[in-house]
């Protein structure tokens, strides 16, 4: 099993395969527009715009489990995205990221990358995944982690897959 079995649809309705981002790092993020959080889009842009050329990509998976923090439509998000924060990474329809329904890609990788004492669940909005060229998951970082803290870490994936 690799992360590039699976398949997401975008925020425009496409379907997407994970194998067209073969060869490049990757960071998949749950997000939503009406959390905490939320102003972490800017920083996951600035990330975005400084490392795409160097074999980066972002993954934005709208999340509405918690709190009700994402309750518009695709439309709504995307345009909210760009308008405030200026998103230009890729975004995908909304999900579920715990339970039953959870997209099977998030399943996969709580799996590979559990959170804090092994926890599987995904605890809140923001949660990131760090996938190295390979598509191996690397690290998981909390809510609360900026993401300026994955830079070290994504930084030494990019120079390794170069």
């Amino acid at each position: 099993m690799s992360i590039y079995e699976f398949s997401a649809q975008t925020i425009k309705g496409e379907t997407v395969s994970l194998e067209e981002y073969r060869g490049k790092v990757l960071v998949i993020v749950n997000t939503a527009s009406k959390c905490g959080f939320t102003p972490q889009y800017k920083g996951l842009e600035a990330i975005y715009k400084k490392y795409q050329e160097q074999g980066l990509e972002i993954l934005g998976f709208p999340c509405d489990q918690f709190g009700h923090q994402e309750p518009g439509s695709e439309n709504e998000i995307s345009e909210f995205c760009e308008i405030n924060f200026g998103v230009t990474f890729p975004l995908f329809s909304k999900v579920d990221v715990n339970g039953g329904n959870a997209h099977p890609l998030f399943t996969y990788l709580k799996d590979k990358a559990p959170g804090l004492l092994g926890s599987k669940g995904i605890k809140w909005n923001f949660t990131k995944f760090l996938v190295d060229a390979e598509g191996n998951v690397v690290q998981r970082f909390a809510p609360k982690d900026a993401p300026e803290k994955l830079i070290k870490p994504m930084s030494k994936l990019l120079k390794e897959s170069v």
